[in-house]
C-alpha cells in the first residue's frame, strides 16, 4: 500500500529511467551493508518447500525469477534475489560496451501497467560485467542467468563471434546462459530469429562454452511474442535438434493493440518494446504453442504480462517450468516478488499438489513433436 502510494504521488512524476536508477542504487547500498541481504533474504524470499523447483541442473529456491534488463551489469544481483526472487537473470550483455540508444528512452505508459523500453542493449561490456562477478565470488548469491546479445555495431554476418566473444567470458560466472536474438531496440537482431542465422550462432557459443571448461552450461534462447506461428514451431524444432536446455517466451512486442492509453501518450512514448499487462495473452499464446511443440523435452520459462499469483499459477500449468517477471516489480513494489511466491504456495495447496513441479503442463495438451522426430522427416 505504502508503495503505491508513493508510486502515485511521486515515481510516476519523475523520469522512468532516473526513477530505476535511483532505486535500484538505495537497494544497492542496502545490500553492501553487511548481513542486510541475508537479513532480507530471510523474510522476503521463497521459503516454503512446495516452491522449490528443480531445473537447469540447479535448484530454484521459487520459480518466480527477475527477468533480464533490470540489473545490465550484474551490480547487485544479490540484492535483487533478497526481494524475494528465486533467480536473477543479468543483462543483456554484448560483447562491446555501448551507451544504448539516446535518451529519454524509457517510458510507462500507467493505465495499461505497461512500460516502452527503447533501451539498445545500454551496457559496460562482458569483460567489465565479468570482472565484476569475479569480484562477487564467495558472496551470497543466487541462480544466476546471463543473458547475452549483439553489439549493435556488430555486422549480422559476425554476430556468431560477438556473442561467442561475450559467452566465453561470462560463462565461469552463469548458472544458464541466454542467447538473446529478440529485443527490437537493436536493429536487425530479430533476423537472427531466423532458423538458418540462429543455428550457427547456437553452434558458435555452444563451441565457446566448451572452450572456456563450461561444454554442460545450459543454453537457452529468448523469443519475441511478435514471431508468426510457424517461426514459432520452427524454432522449438531446432531447440529440440540441437538439444537446446530451454526457451525463454517472450520478450517485449513492438504491437500497440488494445492500449487504453491514448494515442498522444503511446506517440509520446515512440518506439521500442513494450512489456507489463497488454503483453499478457500473446505470451501465453506462445507459450502454450511451444509446450504443444517440445512437451517436457525443453525447459520452458514464461515472461510478459504475469502480475499475480494466478497469472504465475497459469502460465506454469500452461507448460511453464519457470517464470519471471520486471513490469510486475515495477508496479507492485519491492513486496511483489514474496506476494507472487506466498500466493502461488496457496494454489499449489489448493490444487493438492506437493509442488508447484508437479504443476507444469497439466493444462497443455500432448505435444505434436518428439525428439524421436525430426522436422525434416528423418529419425533421430
Amino acid at each position: 500500500m505504502f508503495y503505491q502510494i508513493l508510486f502515485r504521488s511521486a515515481l510516476r512524476h519523475l523520469d522512468a529511467e532516473k526513477a530505476h536508477k535511483l532505486s535500484f542504487a538505495a537497494l544497492r547500498g542496502a545490500a553492501a551493508v553487511p548481513g542486510v541481504a541475508a537479513a532480507m533474504g530471510r523474510v522476503l524470499g521463497p521459503r516454503e518447500p512446495e516452491l522449490t523447483v528443480r531445473a537447469l541442473g540447479q535448484e530454484f529456491p521459487g520459480p518466480l525469477g527477475l527477468a533480464a534488463g533490470f540489473d545490465k551489469n550484474a551490480e547487485s544481483p544479490d540484492g535483487l534475489a533478497a526481494l524475494g526472487f528465486g533467480f536473477v537473470e543479468i543483462g543483456t550483455v554484448t560483447a562491446q560496451p555501448q551507451p544504448g540508444n539516446p535518451k529519454p528512452r524509457l517510458f510507462r505508459l500507467v493505465q495499461d501497467r505497461a512500460i516502452v523500453n527503447r533501451m539498445g542493449f545500454n551496457n559496460e561490456g562482458s569483460a567489465l560485467v565479468a570482472e565484476r562477478l569475479h569480484h562477487q565470488r564467495g558472496r551470497r548469491r543466487p541462480v544466476l542467468g546471463v543473458n547475452i546479445g549483439k553489439t549493435k555495431v556488430t555486422p549480422e554476418a559476425e554476430a556468431p563471434a560477438d556473442y561467442a566473444t561475450s559467452a566465453r567470458r561470462l560463462a565461469p560466472y552463469a548458472d544458464y546462459m541466454v542467447v538473446n536474438v529478440s529485443s527490437p531496440n537493436t536493429p536487425g537482431l530479430r533476423n537472427l530469429q531466423g532458423v538458418e542465422q540462429l543455428r550457427p550462432l547456437l553452434a558458435a557459443v555452444r563451441e565457446a562454452l566448451a572452450e572456456s571448461g563450461h561444454a554442460s552450461l545450459p543454453l537457452l534462447v529468448k523469443i519475441a511474442p511478435d514471431l508468426a506461428d510457424e517461426d514459432i514451431d520452427a524454432v522449438a524444432d531446432l531447440a529440440l535438434a540441437e538439444g537446446l536446455d530451454g526457451i525463454i517466451a517472450t520478450n517485449t512486442t513492438i504491437s500497440r493493440e488494445g492500449l487504453s492509453a491514448s494515442e498522444d501518450e503511446v506517440a509520446a512514448a515512440g518506439a521500442g518494446g513494450l512489456s507489463g499487462a497488454p503483453l499478457k495473452q500473446r505470451s501465453l499464446e506462445v507459450l502454450r504453442r511451444l509446450r504443444a511443440r517440445v512437451g517436457g523435452q525443453v525447459t520452458l520459462v514464461a515472461v510478459g504480462g504475469i502480475e499475480t499469483p494466478e497469472d504465475a499459477w497459469e502460465r506454469i500449468r500452461s507448460g511453464a517450468t519457470l517464470v519471471q517477471g520486471y513490469t510486475g516489480l515495477i508496479y507492485g513494489g519491492p513486496l511483489w516478488p514474496r506476494r507472487i511466491h506466498r500466493g502461488l504456495a496457496r494454489l499449489v495447496r489448493a490444487a493438492g499438489y506437493a509442488s508447484v513441479g508437479e504443476a507444469v503442463g497439466v493444462d497443455a495438451p500432448a505435444p505434436a513433436l518428439t525428439l524421436a522426430e525430426d522436422p525434416a522427416g528423418r529419425t533421430a
